[in-house]
Order: structure tokens, then sequence, then C-alpha cells
């Protein structure tokens, strides 16, 4: 009983770990990688149609 609520305690903390690390819409992984490749596709338009 012990191991299964140490479990899922753990993946409550992964569950946890993961929405405010990598999809945080402001400071998450996710946006900032967003926001980078809006620059590039930006950057290769103009490069490409000056």
């Amino acid at each position: 009983m012990r191991n299964i609520l140490m479990t899922v305690m753990l993946l409550i903390v992964v569950v946890v770990i993961f929405t405010n690390v990598i999809t945080n819409d402001t400071t998450g992984t996710k946006k900032m990688i967003e926001d980078k490749g809006t620059s590039i596709n930006t950057e290769i338009k103009s490069l490409i149609h000056p």
C-alpha cells in the first residue's frame, strides 16, 4: 500500500512540474519555442521575399 501511495504522489509531482515548466503560458518552454519559431519564420520570409 505504501509503494502505491508513493508512486501516486510522485506522479502528481511530475505532472505539476511538467505543467509549470513546459506548458506555462507566459514563461514555459512551449511558449519560448513558439516565439522563437515565429521570429525565425519571419526572418526566413524576409530573406526569400526581400
